[in-house]
């Protein structure tokens, strides 16, 4: 197979990745085996990392920048969760020979877009080649108070459940995307991009810190995820499907076939906060999701283990699903 028309790794390093780094003087402008980096004062390192792969997280025909804006996106969504605050990322990009220097320089253009978006730089990682898909890792680093980092454990029986945004587009974009899924060319187009760049809650994520009694971001899928939170937690959920907010294009295509709803609710790939907490912190949650612009929604109640994680209709039925989400392996 021929070379493309691209410069050696370390001549790509300096001429596409480097000015990704000029904002963090610890990246020393990538000249060096490591990056430096100080937490404020009261403040702890959070630490993230995650590996998409072309064909199964990412499709070959999707843009370049859109395949850097979901690497860096879902990462960022692993620090809202844990209530942080982005302040760089370390990169492993795995080039096939055939990748052409205007596709690289595409995935850098998204990384620049959504670090002036974010407020991030690049310190650091590597670049290879492979035989094999593309694929990509990305470790987001993010400081957070002492002792305040959220996790998937502390959810209590009777906390309430909350999602941010809306939840289903990633996984019917995805449906859109591979022509499964067919529509208005607004809705498809809607839901193709929040497949492909999805929205990290990351204003939000900062200020349920000592609301929230446990969180995660919606990966795998609404149930899936569920499960995982009350299993760290010990605990059991009850979900009305009624309350689940979905989008405007994601609700006609419910509205034109009912089956998507299920997809909607175990599909995964929203990137949504997923957080449980007390009753009594309902109106301070109303007034955060206001000061970060992010809409969040009551979905249902954490129960007991013995109840386990269920769905329920708005008749109070439970609902059944062939799968609760994704699975890796």
């Amino acid at each position: 197979m021929p070379q493309p028309d691209r410069p050696d790794e370390f001549s790509l390093i300096a001429k596409v990745f480097a000015p990704l780094s000029a904002e963090a003087p610890g990246a020393f402008g990538l000249t060096d085996d490591a990056a430096l980096f100080a937490p404020g004062e009261g403040m702890e390192i959070v630490l993230t990392v995650d590996a998409i792969v072309e064909g199964v997280h990412f499709l070959s025909s999707d843009p370049a920048d859109s395949v850097a804006q979901k690497l860096l996106r879902v990462n960022l969504s692993d620090l809202a969760a844990k209530g942080a605050t982005p302040r760089g990322y370390l990169l492993v990009t795995s080039w096939r020979a055939d990748t052409t220097l205007a596709w690289i320089e595409g995935f850098a253009d998204g990384l620049r877009r959504d670090q002036k978006t974010f407020g991030i730089a690049l310190w650091g990682g590597d670049t290879v080649s492979t035989p094999g898909p593309l694929n990509f890792s990305l470790t987001a680093i993010g400081e957070v108070p002492r002792g305040k980092m959220l996790r998937r454990s502390g959810a209590r029986i009777g906390d309430d459940l909350y999602v941010s945004g809306t939840i289903g587009d990633g996984a019917l974009g995805l449906a859109a995307a591979e022509g499964r899924l067919v529509g208005a060319l607004e809705d498809v187009r809607s839901l193709i991009d929040r497949y492909r760049c999805p929205q990290p809650r990351t204003a939000l994520g900062s200020r349920l810190v000592g609301l929230a009694s446990a969180a995660l971001d919606v990966s795998d899928g609404l149930m899936a995820d569920l499960g995982h939170l009350c299993e760290t937690s010990g605990v059991g959920a009850r979900i009305e499907a009624s309350l689940v907010p979905l989008s405007p294009a994601a609700s006609r295509a419910v509205d034109a076939n009912s089956s998507w709803f299920g997809t909607a609710l175990t599909g995964g790939d929203d990137y949504e906060l997923l957080f449980a907490a007390s009753p009594a912190n309902a109106a301070r949650i109303a007034a955060v999701a206001t000061e970060s612009g992010v809409a969040v929604t009551r979905i249902g109640t954490v129960v007991s283990r013995e109840e386990g994680v269920h769905a329920v209709d708005s008749q109070g039925s439970p609902l059944a699903f062939g799968q609760l989400g994704f699975k890796h392996f």
